[in-house]
């Protein structure tokens, strides 16, 4: 608390950072051009492919595109935000964004043969790991 100071100032320091860090967070995410940090996903192993899920609202298929390589999957896009044809914007709390992020892949990936679905505002991109870091069954013999 404010007691906790020896010296008054240093309160109105601490809270002048503290708001200092709140404004920008805040910038970060409502900036018009997001690189590195929008959108989020979650990257998982599932066996013998890696799977990447990312949030992307607002976002339309053909606003999308990934490319990728054996270790790297890149997404990027663009989020148009248009009002009707004689309307006028009354509030704005969506921003346009354009973005461009890439995720690392932690085994070498096939991404020729990747697949990508769009559904709810998550889209998730199914990537076959490269043939030789694919896990193997091993057949126990009996002697």
């Amino acid at each position: 608390g404010w007691l906790d100071f020896e010296r008054p100032w240093d309160a109105m320091d601490d809270v002048r950072r503290r708001m200092d860090r709140l404004f920008d967070e805040l910038d970060r995410e409502t900036a018009p051009v997001r690189e590195g940090a929008w959108p989020r996903g979650v990257l998982y192993d599932a066996g013998d492919r890696l799977v990447l899920q990312v949030a992307v609202p607002g976002l339309l298929k053909d606003a999308l595109q990934i490319t990728g390589s054996q270790d790297v999957l890149t997404l990027s896009g663009e989020r148009k935000l248009t009002v009707p044809e004689g309307h006028t914007t009354q509030r704005r709390e969506r921003l346009p964004v354009r973005f461009c992020r890439s995720f690392a892949f932690p085994v070498k990936a096939d991404v020729e043969h990747a697949e990508a679905a769009l559904k709810d505002g998550i889209l998730t991109i199914s990537v076959p790991k490269a043939p030789e870091v694919r896990p193997r069954s091993i057949a126990v013999q009996v002697s």
